[in-house]
């Protein structure tokens, strides 16, 4: 990216210095009504080129020529808006073409399981035309190249339907409103609907939406490292005025004027060069692809060894006839026939099924999850999440609705509940002033008119909350804002828990204002106000009855805020200097209530007794975490909760005996967050979850296993950016939904194997021990492709499909260690295996017995019945076993099983594909029509295998 970006600028420093610094409007730009043309703004703003900026008359000039106003944006009707895109484009980039459905069918068939197929193919063909002649002998051949031909287009349909899905994720995702004047009024709009000359509002953890210039703003820093790879935040300011698109705001604030959007900004360049990558495989699809492989050596190595023990019969045979250097084409055609059942073993051992359950299976869990209210930006989140043993939740907006409101103040010492028109009965004029000025000019947001006429507020729910009181109180934001001049803002941030500004007074003098965390505002005040209004000494008397109000307020669950002030002395201060923080006077503190949230308690419930720990961890006051901690039952009577600062204070050893028990960490900065996550990850091996939804939380969530961040109130893009689930409506209740969902995802998959290992292990042993003992596999290759591939793909869509239940929540996550085949499992899939080899063993020694059929057949239709029946029963032994496998330790199999239609549609459609085969396709996969009582034992048969698997799941097992 660095390189591409130097080439680029060295190219068009090259061109500016060949062309001059003269300009020329285009006519079609001067038809349009503009005066400047996009590829100017372009070499202006990406080429940092202050030169021709101010031949252009710097940032007011470029606004006039793009015929806007730097204070009310563009003023236009929508037939002028048109023909702004017209002339400098729209704010999106080109996307990379969807991949079409011929090149996915192109890609299935890469395969290497496919590609080992169509070699058994090929032999098939040669052997079975060498031995039966044309066409009786390519039966075999032509099925296995039909049954490929079926998996290929299967598993690119689905591929084709996910690629849709994720685009439309994808889409979803880029869902971001921008602050914007326009005609004079502040509004969002969409990110896409932004062009040259609108006026954006940037703040603390917003990307930069478009190339544009620096028009005033406060302490601005960018970080401009996902064009330059520079970690360094650049100060941006009236010297140094050049905004980037894709870069994003570290730290204050600005106006910002759009001069470059979409294609035309160095991000839209760069998204053209670097086609986004897929998702890469998730830890389940890579831990699958090796049991796959495994069991595909397995395979190999019992067809190696079958091939050579047929061999070795055949050379038996010969040295006992003492024809052993004798050989002729039939003993050819034989030794074919032995690699023919060599390679069917291989077929029947490549588990294909495996990564295609776990595709289904997290593609349905994510579209179910949309409805639900959680984006899934990564696959392997979904899964993950199934595993999660502790979630680190953020308080505001998380737990709590975010709608917040001052509910309780104490101005002068005196409490007083806000509501009542009596409030400023007794508090004096000059405190009032003093409260306006501070909340209207030390803040955030903003008070605006909108295109209704109607007041709204901007900004966050905190801010939101003081301008709405400081109205209340009467005040008049414009006036407020009119009557002094602000010379230095601070923005809050995480770190150092308060905001400050420094104003310039009428006479000239220099005010300070401050507000933010409590106990951190309070201790840098050294006066305070008295019941007149009169500025006295803070005592430790009045220090202490301080203290004991900011903790009654918080023991009421609120947010506690101080706002003080301080007057500078003129003499030796500079508006250049930082804001200062100390020697303030106290003018009154509020309260915030912000509701816990409908359904948190039992969200919490539910996730505790899944055995999924929830901590909280705020930025608050410890008394206002505890209380709504308590609230939320977070908190128990065992739990610790305690302080950032003690937090990080701790060494490795009382850590260790410390974060088990802890619950709640208030007044924590980003790297307490950050650290308390990583301790849990590599100390206590836990899978962690974090909730987060601000540039604070950004390296928390980088740390966690999952990061989930807020999708509607005040989450910023770079917590979007770091997560791996959005939740939507921005409710806990949600995240014990995503938990549910991934251990879905996680129990499905591992029914689906146990499934899939039954039929391996089953046709694998039959057709090894019958070609060892016999000589010959009584099951075919296209037989074995149809139960082997078909029903792989019918069984990933029956059991990877199946919705959660309540129970999933009620057992322990599996964690970090725990093993992906568990012992039940194991069980399960051996007691299985072990009824259904007796059966179709017996079958093969005994069957020509029980069935008479050696009366009235020759001996090969007697072998082609009785080979019949073994694969009947064999397909419907994998029927019912399909039944038994949706539990995996509970007897009753069949509650909700007619809920899932896609499971009885799968069920169905097999025993009706397979009595056709039976019946009719006896050509193709070598099978003979039965009568209605062969048909009735073989059903039989395979359905005993269900009351056996339900005796199995009574053996007990110990361990994971």
């Amino acid at each position: 990216q660095e390189k591409l970006r130097i080439a680029v600028l060295v190219s068009q420093a090259a061109l500016s210095f060949i062309r001059g610094i003269t300009y020329t409007v285009p006519e079609e730009v001067k038809r349009s009504g503009f005066e400047i043309c996009p590829n100017e703004l372009e070499s202006i703003v990406e080429g940092h080129n202050a030169r021709k900026l101010k031949l252009h008359g710097g940032v007011e000039g470029i606004g006039k020529k793009l015929s806007t106003s730097l204070t009310d944006g563009i003023l236009a009707s929508e037939e002028r808006l048109i023909l702004r895109r017209q002339t400098y484009g729209v704010n999106k980039f080109t996307e990379s073409p969807t991949k079409g459905f011929w090149l996915l069918v192109w890609e299935a068939m890469q395969d290497t399981t496919l590609m080992i197929l169509a070699v058994c193919a090929l032999v098939s063909l040669v052997v079975g035309i060498a031995t039966e002649g044309w066409p009786l002998g390519a039966h075999d051949g032509l099925g296995i190249s039909a049954s490929i031909l079926l998996v290929v287009l299967v598993t690119a349909t689905s591929d084709y339907r996910q690629s849709l899905q994720f685009k439309d994720l994808d889409k979803e995702k880029k869902k971001i409103a921008v602050q914007v004047t326009r005609n004079g009024y502040r509004q969002k709009v969409s990110i896409f609907e932004l062009l040259p000359g609108d006026i954006v509002h940037l703040s603390i953890g917003d990307q930069v939406p478009a190339d544009g210039l620096f028009i005033s703003g406060y302490s601005l820093a960018i970080n401009e490292s996902s064009l330059t790879g520079e970690s360094e935040p650049v100060n941006v300011s009236v010297e140094n005025p050049f905004l980037l698109s894709g870069t994003k705001v570290q730290d204050g604030s600005c106006k910002m004027l759009v001069t470059t959007v979409g294609m035309r900004t160095q991000w839209g360049k760069l998204m053209a060069t670097l086609s986004e990558g897929g998702d890469d495989e998730t830890p389940l699809q890579v831990k699958l692809n090796g049991v796959a492989t495994i069991i595909g050596k397995i395979g190999l190595f019992f067809a190696v060894i079958t091939f050579a023990v047929l061999v070795q019969g055949l050379i038996s045979k010969k040295m006992s006839t003492g024809s052993e250097w004798n050989w002729s084409g039939d003993d050819a055609l034989e030794l074919l026939e032995y690699f023919a059942i060599a390679v069917t073993i291989v077929v029947v051992a490549v588990p294909e099924g495996l990564p295609l359950a776990v595709t289904l299976s997290l593609a349905f869990a994510m579209k179910k999850m949309m409805n639900d209210k959680a984006l899934v930006r990564h696959l392997a989140a979904c899964e993950t999440m199934g595993s999660a043993t502790t979630i680190c939740s953020d308080k505001t907006g998380t737990l709590t609705t975010n709608h917040m409101t001052v509910v309780k103040a104490c101005v002068c010492g005196k409490v007083k509940e806000i509501g009542s028109s009596a409030f400023c009965s007794d508090v004096p004029d000059r405190v009032v002033d003093l409260i306006l000025r501070s909340i209207f000019n030390n803040t955030g947001g903003d008070v605006v008119v909108n295109k209704d006429e109607k007041v709204e507020i901007l900004g966050s729910p905190t801010e939101a909350a003081l301008l709405e009181f400081g109205l209340f109180l009467g005040g008049d934001f414009t006036t407020a804002r009119r009557a002094t001049k602000l010379v230095k803002v601070e923005p809050f941030n995480s770190e150092k828990k308060r905001m400050g500004v420094t104003l310039e007074m009428p006479d000239g003098s220099y005010q300070a204002h401050t507000k933010g965390a409590s106990e951190i505002v309070l201790d840098a005040c050294d006066k305070t106000l008295n019941s007149s209004g009169e500025v006295v000494a803070l005592d430790g008397e009045s220090a202490g009855r301080l203290k004991e109000t900011i903790e009654g307020f918080a023991n009421e669950a609120l947010r506690t805020l101080c706002f003080a002030y301080k007057d500078i002395d003129g003499d030796g201060f500079s508006p250049e200097d930082s804001v200062p923080f100390g020697g303030y006077t106290l003018i009154g503190i509020v309260g915030i209530k912000d509701p816990v949230r409908p359904g948190v308690k039992e969200s919490v419930t539910v996730c505790r007794s899944a055995g999924i720990a929830v901590r909280m961890v705020t930025g608050d006051n410890i008394n206002t975490a505890k209380a709504i901690a308590r609230e939320c039952g977070i908190l128990t009577v065992d739990g610790v909760a305690i302080e950032g600062p003690e937090f990080r204070m701790k060494n490795e050893e009382e850590l260790q005996e410390l974060i088990p028990k802890l619950q709640v960490m208030a007044r924590s900065s980003p790297m307490d967050k950050h650290m308390l996550v990583r301790h849990l990850r590599t100390t206590f091996n836990d899978v962690v979850a974090v909730t987060g939804d601000g540039t604070n939380d950004a390296p928390a969530l980088h740390e966690a296993d999952i990061g989930l961040a807020m999708g509607i109130s005040g989450t910023e893009v770079v917590a979007k950016e770091s997560a791996d689930v959005i939740i939507l409506d921005d409710n806990f209740s949600t995240i014990a939904t995503v938990a549910k969902w991934g251990r879905s995802v996680y129990v499905n998959i591992q029914k689906f194997v146990q499934f899939q290992l039954t039929v391996n292990v089953v046709a694998l042993v039959v057709n090894f021990s019958s070609a060892c003992l016999t000589g010959n596999a009584p099951l075919t290759a296209v037989q074995l492709l149809w139960v082997n591939m078909i029903m792989d793909t019918l069984g990933a869509l029956a059991l990877a499909t199946e919705p959660p239940t309540d129970e999933l929540m009620k057992k322990p996550p599996v964690g970090r260690t725990g093993n992906f085949i568990s012992n039940v499992m194991w069980r399960n899939i051996l007691g299985q295996a072990a009824y259904q080899f007796s059966v179709l063993w017996y079958l093969v020694t005994s069957g020509e017995a029980i069935f008479d059929l050696g009366g009235g057949h020759d001996s090969d239709s007697s072998e082609l019945i009785l080979n019949t029946i073994l694969f009947n029963t064999f397909v419907f032994c994998q029927v019912f076993n399909e039944i038994s496998s949706r539990e995996m330790e509970k007897i009753n199999v069949f509650e909700g099983i007619l809920d899932n239609y896609v499971f009885v549609g799968v069920l169905s459609s097999t025993v009706a594909f397979q009595f056709v085969i039976v019946e009719f396709l006896g050509a193709l996969a070598s099978t003979h029509s039965l009568t209605s009582k062969q048909w009735a034992a073989t059903v039989v048969l395979g359905f005993l295998g269900m009351p056996v698997a339900a005796l199995v799941k009574m053996i007990p097992v110990g361990g994971k």
